[in-house]
């Protein structure tokens, strides 16, 4: 296995009710019957994976229109990505000692708007876009028609792209680098093995938004989980891969787990 490097992207920060992220965080009880709801900052992250022969981005953010109507307002004003627009693709990839033209292949963990909004930057190139199956079916059928979920934008992802389509629960995209399938958010939802010599990297991706989905199996909240029996299906999975690896854990959008994983992953 040659060197492998990971360096997270920081794409911003989106503000929502913990309640969306954490199954009854804020239900109300007999003692308790009108709690407070808790406004949180999450973090909207990529990732580049410099490997021995090719360089691979981790999602793409969001699009840097979303607070000036890209989004829908609805959903806007569930899960706000405030400071989007000083956000772009290629900014943030510069901040970090990369540009568009260095990205060999992207790895979409799945194609929600605040996942896909930069896709447009690959359209009319050869540059790989690696989906799960499910996801790809998953998205075009919501963006496409009045059922599945309003997480997706056809603007985002419906181009001319070179769209590599990952089957089944595993698939090795060089060695060291080995992407699993998570359904349960969604259903193509992917993360990844990543072996550095720093040490593994799991991605958990939006399997588990923060910690405390991981930690405490507390599932997603309303309208963020696609399947319940799915989803905790693939947090074993996740779990078993940590026992079997020793791997850190890199969450969806934990803005601290980010923070401590830039001490010593290249942010």
């Amino acid at each position: 296995m040659g060197d492998i490097s990971v360096h997270l992207v920081d794409r911003g920060r989106v503000h929502a009710d913990m309640g969306y992220v954490l199954s009854g965080y804020s239900m109300g009880s007999a003692s308790n019957p009108n709690p407070d709801h808790e406004m949180a900052e999450f973090v909207v992250w990529n990732a580049v994976i410099d490997g021995p022969d090719q360089t691979l981005l981790w999602d793409t953010g969001s699009n840097p229109d979303a607070g000036d109507g890209y989004w829908p307002a609805p959903l806007y004003e569930a899960f706000s990505h405030v400071d989007a627009a000083e956000h772009t693709l290629e900014a943030d990839l510069d901040a970090v000692g990369y540009s568009v033209s260095d990205i060999d292949g992207v790895v979409m963990s799945h194609l929600h708007l605040d996942h896909a909004g930069g896709l447009a930057e690959f359209a009319g190139t050869d540059v790989p876009i690696y989906v799960h199956e499910e996801e790809l079916k998953f998205a075009y059928y919501s963006a496409k028609t009045t059922e599945g979920s309003i997480a997706y934008l056809a603007s985002d992802f419906d181009y001319d792209l070179n769209w590599n389509v990952v089957h089944g629960d595993q698939h090795t995209l060089f060695d060291g680098f080995r992407l699993y399938h998570l359904p349960g958010h969604t259903p193509g939802v992917m993360g990844a093995h990543i072996e550095t010599p720093d040490g593994d990297v799991l991605v958990a991706g939006d399997e588990c938004y923060v910690e405390g989905n991981y930690a405490d199996e507390v599932p997603l909240g309303p309208g963020l989980l696609w399947s319940d029996r799915h989803w905790f299906d693939s947090l074993q999975k996740i779990k078993e891969l940590e026992r079997q690896t020793g791997a850190d854990v890199l969450f969806g959008h934990d803005l601290d787990r980010f923070r401590s994983f830039g001490k010593g992953w290249n942010v």
